[in-house]
């Protein structure tokens, strides 16, 4: 099973951007993220002490259900 945030990777860098791909982005700038973190509790805490736009926290919790529908197949 691949982290989150390599789940996350797939959405970077879109000709037109939008909150997935910008908070992938943030996630790749990010040095301090929880790179290999499968844990919802670890990251999610992390988003909320660094929360690098006002929807984050929101996206986050959508991206997070998918991540878990791909990965369980």
């Amino acid at each position: 099973m691949r982290s989150f945030y390599h789940f996350m990777m797939t959405f970077r860098g879109k000709l037109v951007p939008d909150d997935k791909s910008g908070l992938a982005d943030w996630m790749f700038e990010d040095a301090n993220f929880p790179k290999h973190s499968h844990s919802y509790d670890e990251i999610s805490r992390y988003l909320e002490w660094n929360i690098p736009f006002p929807t984050a926290l929101s996206v986050f919790d959508e991206l997070w259900e998918e991540y878990q529908m791909n990965e369980a197949i």
